[in-house]
């Protein structure tokens, strides 16, 4: 059984920044099909910073954790400072995740950079 930190537990229990964004500015989905978590981001961007960071997750608790925390440390950031985001970065974040579950980090920052590259794509800045 998997051991997980108190910030895990509390994001998973109490995730932030769920739902959709109308007409957002970019939307990024990833999944894995091993484990069946599927991760959807939406982003709302004002002068090149991210003004809002919404998703939608189905999967493990470890998913919608990394999704609430990946979300929390996107919001407010510039396009070049929420692409540094890593899927260790997350983790570190979160007080760490068992190894079996790393790759759930893995999708919540793949899901954030797609969303990204989405908004640049449709700004033809890709």
């Amino acid at each position: 059984m998997a051991i997980y930190s108190d910030t895990v537990m509390e994001h998973f229990t109490n995730p932030r920044n769920v739902g959709e964004i109308e007409n957002a500015d970019g939307v990024g989905e990833v999944g894995n099909p091993v484990c069946g978590d599927m991760m959807t981001f939406y982003i709302k961007v004002d002068d090149g910073r991210l003004s809002d960071v919404k998703f939608k997750t189905f999967g493990c608790g470890a998913a919608i954790a990394v999704s609430s925390m990946v979300s929390e440390m996107a919001k407010g950031k510039t396009i070049e400072e929420a692409l540094k985001i890593s899927r260790n970065d997350v983790a570190e974040e979160l007080g760490g995740l068992p190894t079996q579950k790393m790759h759930c980090s893995n999708l919540g920052a793949d899901a954030l950079h797609k969303a990204i590259e989405d908004y640049l794509s449709k700004k033809g800045q890709s």
